[in-house]
């Protein structure tokens, strides 16, 4: 092979062969005989176009068109090169037609997997506002804990997902789309209730309390927090339950302030002061490392960080 074939062999067929605007453009000149009308009908200036067919013609090394104040026309390496152009044209079209197909398939519905206080007090809102979005996109909603979240996402059963623990769960990428604040609750009657001085971090530790299930994130930053919980009183396997024992006098809880507005507005629960922790976490959305949400899934996180 001579060093001139072998250095086109190495640059690869993008650098040999002529972008497919350039394609069109020579279509349309050899369609209307004029490279004004075709520059005017692809919505470019003629400058644009006379330089667009001049580099064609430099990359393939032949001349295209013969222009005279009469039009345009194609030689007789322009009429060859014009019928290559059409198939590849053609075969573009039908690549497009295709991308597209998948699109409509991809954009035809949104499989969301989400922790329970978000699938629960959160996402309902943001479905809503998707939905005015996207009428046409058929919504599915998987809920359970945080760890239930990261193996969807991770076996291909969800687009997206949503999770409440302190850290990333390995295989997804992520980001905070807001933060939350854990707080002990009581039913009126219970003793907590009608104590003076804040809980201690060691007593609620010590404390058997209502609890979410192991891998839930709520029970995750409660157990890193106080460094250690005691054996669960109830362990339940949604908030709502949780916040249902808590009300009916069972003992006390620790729950998401976003799930306890009702109840304690109506004294149904009472929020016990700590003296010495704070039980914050991040609330993030998550997706499989590498692999950005796009279409509905994509408008869903936007959604997401204007609440």
């Amino acid at each position: 092979m001579s060093s001139s074939a072998e250095e086109r062999a190495g640059r690869g067929i993008a650098h040999r062969v002529p972008d497919l605007g350039a394609l069109e453009l020579l279509l349309a000149v050899a369609r209307l005989g004029s490279l004004g009308r075709a520059a005017r009908e692809l919505g470019i200036t003629q400058p644009a176009a006379s330089s667009r067919i001049r580099s064609m013609e430099r990359q393939l090394g032949v001349a295209l068109v013969d222009r005279s104040p009469r039009g345009s026309r194609l030689t007789h390496e322009g009429a060859l090169v014009t019928d290559w152009a059409r198939r590849v044209v053609d075969a573009a079209e039908v690549f497009d037609a295709g991308a597209q197909a998948l699109r409509d398939r991809r954009d035809s519905r949104l499989r969301v997997a989400a922790s329970m206080t978000i699938a629960e007090y959160l996402l309902p809102g943001w479905l809503i506002a998707l939905r005015a979005q996207r009428p046409d996109t058929a919504v599915s909603l998987r809920a359970g804990n945080s760890a239930s979240v990261a193996e969807r996402l991770l076996a291909g059963e969800a687009d997206l997902g949503f999770v409440e623990g302190l850290a990333v769960p390995t295989g997804l990428d992520a980001t905070v789309i807001a933060r939350d604040r854990l707080i002990v609750v009581t039913a009126p009657g219970h003793p907590w209730a009608r104590r003076r001085a804040p809980l201690a971090g060691a007593e609620l530790a010590d404390t058997p309390l209502i609890l979410r299930e192991e891998g839930s994130g709520t029970r995750q930053v409660l157990d890193a927090a106080l460094g250690g919980l005691a054996r669960p009183l109830i362990e339940l396997s949604s908030t709502t339950a949780v916040k249902a024992a808590a009300v009916s006098g069972a003992g006390p809880a620790v729950l998401s302030e976003l799930a306890l507005g009702e109840e304690l507005s109506g004294r149904r629960l009472v929020s016990i002061p700590l003296a010495d922790v704070r039980l914050e976490r991040d609330l993030r959305a998550v997706w499989p490392t590498g692999h950005r949400p796009t279409g509905p899934a994509r408008d869903l996180l936007s959604l997401t960080r204007g609440a």
